[in-house]
């Protein structure tokens, strides 16, 4: 990548030198009922330039770069009369505000959208990108996580139901070389109890997942990718209420809502949810067995009982918007909390946990400033930030040893025991807690020194002060644990292009990566019997680059390329280790590094006579030095209970996937995705395949609307949704003979979802009824734990778009 970085120099030089010579202007203005309400999210299209964009929630729109000359513009919407008017652009901005008539009831509902949206243009910026919309999705009852995992090249992987613990796999790189982030701030910081298991998605206002490069608005060590959550920002007043019940006794509830005094700005948001579920659904296997007399085992089908899920938390935020001095400046509180039972250790073992439980909350102040144009035109600042306290807490003090069925288990002779170790887990009772005070922020300063040219500067950082105690400890064991401390500081400049009329956008960005560990632990000098502390610290430096570029050959077909020499520093757990997850310490685990490549295209949106559809696809390379993941297991260990993450070793992900969107006259709606690649690394000098990977999946969608049905200005969506998983080892092969290696495979999976949803007349109520995996097949995933069967959920949705 060295080598190209001279050509890729040359280039952009070349086309500094040539681009801007046409003469242009731009158009803005907003769309406005005849009563002043805002026209959302309308497609304002100029026709002989194929060019169009969406307005914003309050009705504004811009069209950058347009010729000099007269132009005719569409403006469309299910909800107003289709409305064109000529332009004449003869200078550099001209501002054409428009008022709109309300379609009436008999006209056609569907409307043909060619615009640019906000998610095609950062979907053919050059990153390898897909932007996951989560307005149809809050509807019905899809957790966020549910949302993602129908993402192409995405993978899930949860250790059972609601509330268990998620990894995130992108073309091959899983774990923490996936960073997740809320609005640019690492999501690691609000905690477990604030995560994608628990935020619904009404809460969301899309997902961005960047695979293998990731842009400096990001920056952090994302070794395989970044999926970031973007909270609804809208400041249009507005209120969203959900509840949902169904199976396992799973209850899940949130409010939204905003209120925008218009006279001075000041804005009041705030958003609450809540989660629980038994999650005591049927488990089978070999490991789920009951052992009798003379320990003869016995194979059944039983309810998971130790694993029960709950969760609550909110955030409140006061401030102003859309004022002359920030287009936002909130300051809040996000507060939450959890509870989580753990019925086995990391894999499913024939003696469950039975009390062994975690429960954990975070209290903190957050932060938020925005504005463009500070001071000059094309200056823009952005700052996210967070600082309070999050605390963790694992309970494990039941000594009798317990069977699948419930009941606590006999040994041969027919005895109930227990444990000689006094615990569920080895190493004896605990109440061991974790307490953290944590803070970070982003800080991102942009300035476009003209159309087409942008740099970038942004800062992170992250903190964590962390200290372990157990209160079944003696107060002189507590007395002498340590503290650890966790510091990180990541900076990334960044040039951005677009030339020939916006057909070639590229990125050029440099990252710098700082890193450090610290451990305190008291010790007595036995010179002064004086408790001292003994204070070791480690600092890690890395710097990683990359570009992206992109070039339109027609309107409607993009070429994507992107790389990047990527770093991800070990996170806390990695280093430090966390009982509630089972993890142990290892202090001298190195960073793991990447070479990752993309190349890409895609095509569309094609309309012909209704049939809108778009396909894109992407190939990728990863080379991966020191990967970070859990031990190569072998026959073994595959009964222990803890997990300690390593450096495997130097490999590869390679591979492709690729997507398929098509819709009809908004009515039917389908999607296809694939994704296929090879993950290999070299482990004590052999190439092996990564076990516990799953190297083939492949998702698809259906839609279908039926409108005025039963009521006039209703509609029913019926949905269907389809997952399916190849065959994987979660072991490697045992050497040449391969006998009995069929024994620790995760069989091929297909799991299909239905799914309903009423919307009432007014768009206010809406009544949705989901029914998953609809076959009840056993699905598996990490360390083949079960996921749940069959399940229903019925979910009910109240919104108000403008107070």
């Amino acid at each position: 990548m060295k080598a190209a970085l001279p050509l890729l120099v040359f280039c952009v030089s070349f086309l500094l030198s040539i681009a801007g010579f046409s003469q242009t202007g731009k158009v803005t203005g907003t769309l406005t009922f005849e009563d002043g309400a805002p026209v959302a999210y309308a497609t304002v299209f100029i026709k002989s330039l194929n060019k169009g964009v969406l307005s914003d929630e309050k009705g504004r729109y811009e069209l950058a770069s347009i010729p000099f000359g007269n132009h005719q513009i569409a403006v469309s919407s299910i909800e107003i009369q289709k409305h064109d008017f000529n332009i004449t652009i003869d200078k550099p901005s001209i501002d054409v505000s428009t008022k709109l008539q309300r379609a009436t009831e008999n006209e056609l509902a569907e409307v043909l959208v060619k615009g640019e949206s906000h998610k095609s243009e950062i979907e053919k910026s050059g990153f390898a990108v897909n932007i996951v919309d989560t307005k149809e999705a809050s509807l019905r009852n899809i957790q966020t996580n549910e949302l993602l995992n129908t993402t192409v090249g995405v993978k899930i992987r949860q250790n059972g139901g609601l509330g268990s613990e998620v990894n995130y796999s992108l073309n091959g790189l899983s774990g923490n070389a996936v960073r997740i982030f809320i609005d640019g701030i690492p999501i690691s910081a609000y905690g477990n109890s604030f995560n994608l298991n628990s935020i619904p998605p009404a809460m969301i206002k899309e997902i961005e997942v960047y695979k293998g490069v990731v842009p400096g608005h990001l920056a952090d060590d994302a070794l395989g990718g970044a999926i970031n959550i973007v909270l609804q920002n809208s400041t249009q007043s507005n209120l969203n209420a959900s509840v949902s019940y169904g199976s396992f006794n799973t209850l899940q509830a949130s409010v939204n809502g905003l209120h925008r005094f218009k006279e001075s700005g000041f804005t009041v948001k705030g958003s609450i949810f809540h989660n629980y579920s038994d999650n005591d659904y049927k488990v089978s296997g070999r490991s789920v067995v009951v052992t009798g007399l003379g320990g003869v085992q016995t194979p059944i089908t039983a309810r998971r009982f130790n694993d029960a899920y709950r969760s609550s938390g909110g955030m409140f935020q006061v401030g102003y918007t859309d004022v002359k001095w920030a287009d936002q400046f909130l300051i809040g509180f996000t507060g939450s909390s959890d509870y989580k039972e753990i019925q086995h250790g990391a894999f499913m073992t024939i003696m469950p946990y039975k009390d062994r439980f975690m429960e954990s909350d975070a209290r903190l102040m957050n932060l938020v400033y925005q504005k463009k144009n500070l001071f000059t035109n094309g200056l823009d600042v952005t700052i996210n930030g967070l600082y309070g306290k999050r605390n963790r807490m694992v309970s494990d003090t039941q000594a009798w040893a317990y069977s699948w069925n419930g009941e606590k288990a006999i040994d041969f002779r027919g005895n109930e025991y227990m444990y000689s170790w006094k615990s569920q887990q080895e190493g004896g009772p605990t109440l061991a807690r974790i307490n953290r005070n944590v803070s970070s922020i982003r800080t991102g300063v942009s300035y476009a020194i003209n159309k087409n040219h942008r740099i970038m500067l942004n800062h992170v950082y992250s903190g964590i002060d962390r200290v372990d105690t157990d209160q079944l400890r003696s107060v002189l064991e507590n007395t002498f644990r340590g503290t650890r401390d966790l510091q990180k500081n990541i900076v990334s400049l960044t040039y951005e292009l677009s030339a020939l009329d916006e057909k070639l956008r590229a990125n050029v960005f440099g990252k710098y990566y700082q890193q450090e560990t610290i451990n305190i632990d008291p010790e007595i000098n036995r010179e002064t019997n004086e408790i001292v502390d003994d204070i070791t610290r480690a600092n890690k430096v890395d710097e990683g680059y990359g570009f992206t570029v992109s070039y339109a050959v027609l309107p409607n077909i993009t070429l994507l390329t992107s790389a990047e020499k990527a770093v991800r520093l070990p996170n806390e757990s990695e280093v430090f280790g966390n009982d509630g997850d089972n993890v142990v310490a290892n202090p001298s685990i190195r960073p793991e590094l990447s070479n990752n490549f993309n190349l890409g295209f895609r095509l569309g949106s094609f309309n012909i006579d209704g049939h809108d559809f778009t396909f894109s696809s992407n190939l990728f390379t990863r080379n991966i030095k020191d990967r970070i993941g859990l031990p190569i297991e072998t026959s073994l260990n595959i009964n222990e209970e803890t997990i300690l993450y390593e450096n495997q070793g130097n490999g590869t992900s390679k591979g492709f996937d690729a997507q398929l969107d098509y819709t009809y006259n908004d009515n039917f709606g389908f999607n296809f995705n694939v994704s296929r690649f090879d993950l290999k690394i070299v482990n004590r000098g052999v190439e092996i395949d990564v076990p516990n990977t799953p190297f083939f999946i492949m998702n698809g969608s259906l839609r279908y609307s039926f409108k005025d049905l039963i009521q006039k200005r209703s509609r029913l969506n019926l949905f269907y949704t389809m997952y399916f998983t190849d065959e994987f080892s979660y072991l490697v092969p045992q050497g040449s003979n391969t006998v009995g290696d069929e024994f620790f495979k995760v069989p091929t999976q297909l799991a299909q979802d239905l799914g309903l949803s009423y919307v009432f007349p007014g768009n206010k109520l809406v009544m949705s009824f989901d029914i998953k995996n609809i076959f009840d097949e056993a699905v598996f995933d990490n360390l083949s734990v079960q996921k749940p069967g069959r399940a229903f959920y019925l979910k009910f949705n109240y919104i108000i778009n403008n107070l």
